[in-house]
């Protein structure tokens, strides 16, 4: 079975000099990748060049084993990706963001309340279902973001920072939700700056660090946050006797 997703030397960089250098990464059904790296490291371009929603200048992306232009309909109706901030329409409730979440996915009419109610439940959402999504909190907004893009089951999750906003209860229920999809076969591929919560679920940890990959993290270690601090240093100390940054 091709993984779920994988990207093979994938090149963005922009006007700056910032981007995306030459990564490979592959997302494999059942587990959870967590791509991690300090602020500025490239994480959210790297994610937008995983969906299409930017174009590589060199290399190419995959989606189960398909390049990614040549994909199917069908199996770009597998994915549910969050990336920024969640998308909801303020003057409907939650129910009815997510009755049309369920709907843009691709699930059918006669699955969509069934389908909303998991998604209720999944993220504690019942007691807001029919407050408008205006008057939400930014943690509650998120939830119904998370809510939404997973209520189709998608085979390939692909999440920005998830945890943003989030209060202890929501960080736990996405945590089982996401343990629980990867056991159920879905490819999990999530970035952030929270390295003892990516501990908790991930398979594989990918340090990203000026739009390169430097290395693996064993998320079972106990020295996590110290080696990931000593493999973005030791990057830098050679990128600068390379003369790639100024001393």
């Amino acid at each position: 079975m091709a993984d779920r997703l994988s990207l093979r030397a994938v090149t963005r960089i922009f006007p700056s000099g910032d981007g995306i250098r030459a990564v490979d990464l592959d997302v494999v059904v059942g587990q959870v990748h967590a791509l991690v790296g300090l602020n500025g490291a490239g994480k959210t371009t790297l994610l937008r060049l995983a969906l299409g929603m930017l174009r590589p200048q060199s290399g190419e992306v995959l989606v189960e084993g398909q390049p990614l232009a040549r994909t199917r309909t069908e199996q770009l109706a597998g994915i549910g990706h969050l990336i920024d901030a969640p998308l909801a329409y303020g003057e409907l409730d939650v129910r009815t963001n997510l009755a049309l979440a369920a709907r843009l996915h691709g699930v059918a009419r006669s699955r969509t309340a069934g389908a909303v109610g998991d998604a209720l439940a999944e993220l504690g959402l019942e007691s807001l279902a029919t407050r408008r999504a205006r008057t939400l909190s930014l943690g509650n907004r998120q939830r119904l973001g998370l809510a939404a893009v997973l209520l189709h089951g998608p085979r390939l999750i692909v999440l920005d920072e998830p945890t943003n906003a989030l209060d202890p209860r929501g960080v736990i229920l996405l945590r089982e939700s996401l343990l629980r999809r990867a056991a159920e076969g879905s490819g999990v591929l999530v970035s952030s700056h929270h390295l003892d919560e990516v501990a908790r679920i991930a398979d594989r940890i990918s340090v990203l660090n000026a739009g390169r990959l430097i290395g693996t993290l064993a998320p079972g270690r106990a020295d996590l946050e110290r080696a990931f601090f000593d493999a973005v240093y030791a990057d830098d100390e050679k990128r600068r006797e390379a003369g790639d940054i100024e001393s």
